[in-house]
């Protein structure tokens, strides 16, 4: 019987308003997929944002953290999965065509079940 891989599910509200924070959710995900722990960023609220093309390269500084824009390429050439909230790319008019490769649209559901079987939840 194989052992059942590590999750951990990161949920991510902020972009530019709170550069700092929403540089988080990247930095620890990079850290757990180079651990082997499965990583998937959920972003939702100003945090759509941040899957949005040429937005990363936008953003402010994050503490002494490497530019958004490495964290999440890393982030994807890792394997980590990003989930985006449908409603709130929708109420910011962002399209699907909009979207980061490997971003995928979510719904509320999938978030849960996700969150259910994660070993893990940081919400930022």
């Amino acid at each position: 019987m194989s052992e059942k891989q590590e999750k951990i599910l990161y949920v991510c509200t902020c972009g530019k308003d709170r550069s700092e924070t929403a540089h988080m959710p990247f930095v620890l995900a990079n850290a757990a997929l180079a651990m082997d722990v499965q990583a998937t960023i959920v972003l939702n609220g100003e945090g759509v944002t941040l899957a949005k093309k040429g937005y990363a390269e936008t953003m402010p500084p994050g503490g002494g953290f490497p530019p958004i824009k490495k964290l999440v390429d890393d982030f994807m050439e890792l394997g980590g999965k990003m989930w985006v909230c449908g409603p709130c790319i929708k109420v910011r008019e962002i399209d699907e065509a909009d979207l980061i490769e490997g971003a995928t649209i979510t719904a509320a559901g999938a978030v849960n079940v996700e969150a259910l079987e994660a070993d893990a939840v940081f919400v930022f």
